[in-house]
């Protein structure tokens, strides 16, 4: 069979937007498709802008510290219209970074539009059909709208609109205590709205409760005020809605938030037609992030398994290696780290207490460090939180870190958790998005890109792809 491309990706978020890139630099002819926005998710309605929004909350809070050690500040006003900008330019200033033009420099055919698997080789998009010897699927994910009551009648906000309101909420209601639930509720109540979360079990309930305990604790002081229960009926008002649990409460506000998770962007691609296994929620892949039908990978947030921006990088980049070499590549697990980014943060690596316990029963132990006993936590005067460390022995087998700029920490508990220490280990790590700690990961793998990407590997790549050509 003759093929029109070496590799066709659909979808350019975090994944897609690897997968390309890598298989470009590699020297192969690559088919990027995207339907939307380059970026994706992350950049558009996702980390970007939630990160901007919570710089700007902080900012606030710490102003309305008026006086801490020794040092008088005014008390913060708020003006919805520069939060606005702030968090848009925001997104203007990295979007350059995941731009059409950019993949095209990189050597990539970029093709807007809606793809559609018709072969295991072959989609079809804007009437054109394109054949490969591997496809990429990274169509990423949307937030679930659970059924209530009532929902489709009012409006509401999801992450995808959240940040394209134009004025301040006076009063935001948000459905689901999660990662998203957690980090919009403080920055908004920070900003100066009424923040009321509506929540029917444990907050942030993969993540170690003795840390969630601190975060809440902190967003209760602040004003956050949390309802422990589910929502049943959502009903519009004069200026607003009202929501009701299944205790009988019922809660008026000016906006509300859905927040409950994400469900896998897999429809109208023409995945069951073709025969493509699918899970509960995404399609079902291997280690190797294959599918049922070996010829596709589907990598990112398309897929059952973590959905965070570091791990669809991950992804791209095992993907990319693997078509470019043909040399099988799996994905690890035992060091998955990942941030929640209110204040204090909550961060995670590897297994929790309960999973390890769960695991290895008796065998592990726990080592707590609080922040109490930090010299520079005391200096800054921020001793909130501790750190977990996880053990079975002297190995480690995760960590839980609550206090301030938790994330940044996670870094060398990677290589404890996997025994790797070098600068290939490193440029290798799976590290949380977006943290400091990312500035040597890629320091250590701009060290090792002359090797990767060198004139010996590209002629690997070319000649495993002219081998596939054959078959």
């Amino acid at each position: 069979m003759k093929y029109s491309h070496d590799v066709i990706v659909i979808g350019a978020g975090a994944a897609g937007l690897t997968a390309a890139g890598g298989c470009a630099l590699f020297g192969l002819k690559v088919a990027l498709i995207e339907k939307g926005a380059m970026g994706g998710e992350c950049l558009n309605n996702g980390c970007v802008p939630s990160k901007a929004l919570i710089s700007a909350a902080k900012r606030a809070a710490e102003a309305r510290e008026e006086k801490r050690f020794g040092v008088q500040l005014a008390a913060p006003q708020v003006e919805w219209a520069g939060v606005h900008k702030h968090i848009h330019d925001a997104i203007a200033t990295i979007a350059p970074h995941d731009s059409q033009e950019r993949f095209e420099e990189m050597g990539c055919e970029v093709l807007r539009g809606f793809a559609k698997l018709t072969a295991k080789h072959s989609v079809e998009i804007n009437g054109r059909t394109l054949t490969a010897p591997r496809i990429v699927i990274a169509t990423g994910s949307e937030p679930f709208v659970p059924q209530i009551e009532g929902l489709g009648d009012v409006p509401y906000l999801t992450n995808e609109n959240l940040f394209e309101l134009t004025e301040q909420p006076e009063h935001l209601v948000i459905i689901g205590g999660g990662v998203i639930g957690m980090e919009m509720g403080q920055s908004f109540r920070r900003l100066g709205s009424a923040v009321t979360i509506v929540n029917p079990g444990p907050l942030m309930s993969r993540d170690d409760p003795e840390s969630v305990a601190v975060v809440a604790e902190a967003m209760s002081h602040e004003g956050v005020r949390f309802v422990d229960g589910k929502a049943t009926k959502v009903e519009k008002i004069t200026n607003g809605l009202t929501v009701t649990t299944d205790g009988g409460e019922a809660i008026s506000g000016s906006h509300m938030l859905v927040a409950v998770g994400r469900k896998a962007r897999i429809s109208g691609y023409g995945l069951e037609e073709l025969g493509v296994e699918l899970g509960r929620n995404g399609i079902a892949v291997d280690a190797r992030r294959r599918t049922s039908i070996k010829s596709i990978y589907a990598i990112g947030d398309c897929r059952e398994g973590p959905r965070l921006t570091h791990v669809s990088g991950y992804e791209g980049s095992n993907v990319a290696l693997e078509i470019a070499t043909g040399l099988p590549t799996k994905v690890d697990w035992r060091a998955l780290p990942w941030c929640t980014y209110t204040e204090p943060e909550v961060a995670q690596i590897g297994m929790t207490e309960a999973e390890a316990r769960s695991t290895h029963g008796d065998a592990v132990t726990v080592v707590k460090e609080g922040f109490d006993h930090n010299d520079r936590a005391v200096a800054e005067g921020e001793t909130a939180g501790h750190l977990k460390l996880v053990l079975k022995g002297k190995k480690v087998l995760g960590a839980s870190i609550v206090g301030k700029n938790a994330g940044e920490l996670l870094l060398p508990l990677t290589q404890a958790i996997t025994g790797k220490s070098s600068t290939f280990a490193l440029g290798s790590a799976v590290i949380s998005y977006p943290t400091r700690s990312e500035v040597a990961k890629a320091a250590a793998f701009k060290a090792w890109e002359p090797t990767v990407f060198g004139s010996i590997p590209k002629k690997y790549a070319r000649f495993v792809a002219r081998m596939r050509r054959m078959f």
